[in-house]
């Protein structure tokens, strides 16, 4: 402590500074004014994005934590902007993401009397953070904000939400000192790496998962090396298929929607499945039937952050609770012996990979899988790709080769409209590296207003929009139940290309295969953000299912 005084607001912003945030994304309040001025005076320091949505900004601040590993910071007025908001903690909480949502909040006086816009936020949002709590005294502004960062980055990761009462923000304190976090990781013991090596070297079949949070650049690294040193195969969980380089030889498919059934059946004829990170959820194991709950009949490893996540559902013969930072330096420098006679499995395993990723074919004009084999021959190996939710994205997924870490920014909450406020943040925060955001016209629609943030900061996103006039995802449900019978997910939409345009975007529109490559060129040399409309037809649900054939199955 010292003798200045400051205000609650500038106290907030200086404990932000302190713990090393340096973008927070948001929407202007009236409940927060004292924190946006605090802001004036930190601009140098700490940017602040102003976003056309709070769950823009949300999701922005999502993908933030993501890319960095660091809490993705929010700021939303009371009421409406907290509950828009809503959807980027949720993602978040699934996710397991660091993220810090500061809420403005009605002053102290007129707390329980439904003032405007009142909501209790500990109440409201306990059931999608980590810990949701309301600064009533600006003294303490230090304390709740490290605790923050703590509890968003320590164990399993995920969301925390702050609300801060108006008058509390102008209130004056005294300057106040902080630590800065530092998360608080758990190891392995000894007695877990030997266990974890002597299950592996009995194995003939072993099975490998990476996923989850926690990874870095060296743990993405470190578990090459563990792979190549024996032999191993590897696939990673649900959108997670930046974990390892898709085009390595010990790569072998990602367990998510759709997941290759040659991959399905790999792992459930596995002896041994090591997981380092995944929860393994409903995506991942198909709705819990992939391995048997609550005991798989194979030998579980299971390596998570949150002990708690550990025997959850599956309950494993080895719970290891520890971070992918932890634990993969350690399966570096280890060696297993007999590991040559995973060789051959681990190169059948890939060949299998390498069949399904050959691209299909769809109707129409345009080939979905071909624009993804062009973009992963043109594109550079760091090119980070963003998406939300629907069918379009199972092409991606499929057809393109994630190469480095971190390139995949993809909600495993299965939201909507996450794509295109993702690939502002990720542009913002690493301005030298392509990023290209996909989205299908229902997808890119929930999220569209954000072209203006991407043109107010020269964020160069390029924006993918596949475009077949409906919630394709949902049709393809409803043609394969109620064949025929179709019902709400027919859309209108605006004339995508004048819709950039009007933004100050670069756009074109694509209705041939043909037209794909030179439209990707002028959309990569443009030097703004840029649009591309992709016309495709609505027979082509899937990368083998068409509508008409869900209709006659």
């Amino acid at each position: 402590m010292t003798n200045k005084q400051i205000t609650g607001g500038q106290a907030l912003i200086e404990a932000l500074i302190a713990n090393g945030a340096d973008t927070a994304f948001g929407v202007p309040g009236e409940s927060y004014l004292a924190a946006l001025d605090a802001f004036h005076d930190a601009d140098t320091r700490l940017k602040f994005i102003t976003c056309r949505h709070e769950a823009g900004a949300a999701n922005m601040a999502e993908a933030y934590g993501k890319m960095t590993g660091k809490p993705g910071i929010c700021f939303v007025t009371r009421g409406p902007g907290a509950t828009h908001a809503t959807i980027g903690l949720h993602t978040a909480f699934q996710d397991s993401t660091p993220m810090i949502m500061f809420i403005g909040q009605v002053a102290a006086d007129q707390v329980e009397r439904e003032a405007f816009q009142e909501i209790d936020y500990r109440r409201f949002l306990s059931e999608v953070t980590k810990w949701t709590a309301e600064i009533n005294d600006p003294s303490r502004m230090a304390e709740y904000v490290g605790r923050a960062f703590r509890v968003a980055t320590s164990g399993r990761p995920g969301p925390v939400a702050l609300a801060l009462p108006e008058d509390m923000l102008r209130e004056l304190c005294p300057e106040q000192l902080c630590v800065p976090y530092k998360p608080a990781l758990a190891h392995p013991g000894a007695e877990d790496m030997a266990e974890l090596k002597t299950l592996l070297e009995g194995s003939e079949r072993p099975f490998i998962m990476l996923g989850g949070s926690g990874w870095n650049d060296a743990s993405v690294t470190q578990i090459q090396t563990f792979a190549e040193k024996n032999n191993l195969p590897i696939s990673v969980s649900f959108r997670c298929q930046d974990r390892f380089n898709n085009s390595h030889a010990n790569y072998i498919g990602d367990m998510g929607i759709g997941a290759n059934p040659k991959l399905v059946k790999r792992m459930q004829d596995a002896d041994v499945i090591l997981v380092l990170g995944p929860r393994l959820g409903e995506m991942t194991t198909g709705g819990y039937e992939r391995l048997s709950v609550p005991v798989p009949s194979q030998t579980l490893i299971h390596m998570h952050q949150g002990a708690e996540e550990l025997g959850r559902v599956y309950q494993p013969d080895l719970a290891i609770n520890a971070t992918p930072q932890t634990i993969a330096p350690l399966l570096a420098d280890m060696e297993l012996v007999g590991n040559e006679k995973w060789a051959g499995y681990t190169a059948d395993a890939r060949a299998d990979y390498e069949a399904w990723t050959t691209p299909t074919e769809n109707p129409g004009d345009v080939q979905v899988a071909a624009l993804y084999e062009h973009m992963r021959e043109v594109l550079p190996e760091d090119t980070i790709f963003c998406n939300g939710a629907g069918n379009y994205a199972a092409w991606l997924h499929r057809f393109y080769h994630y190469r480095a870490f971190p390139t995949q920014l993809a909600p495993t909450s299965g939201a909507m409209g996450y794509g295109v406020p993702a690939g502002i943040a990720a542009k913002i925060i690493a301005p030298e590296k392509t990023v290209i955001a996909c989205g299908g016209d229902g997808c890119f629609m929930m999220s569209a207003m954000e072209l203006a943030t991407a043109a107010r900061y020269n964020a160069n996103v390029i924006f993918l929009v596949f475009n077949n006039g409906m919630y394709g995802t949902i049709r393809m449900h409803q043609e394969r139940d109620y064949p025929y019978r179709v019902s709400g997910t027919e859309l209108t939409n605006p004339d995508f290309v004048a819709f950039a345009e009007s933004f100050g975007l670069h756009a074109a529109r694509v209705q041939t295969t043909e037209e794909f490559a030179p439209a990707l060129d002028a959309a990569r040399k443009a030097g703004k953000p840029a649009l591309i409309e992709i016309k495709i037809d609505p027979e082509a649900i899937g990368p083998t299912a068409t509508l008409s054939g869900l209709r006659n199955k």
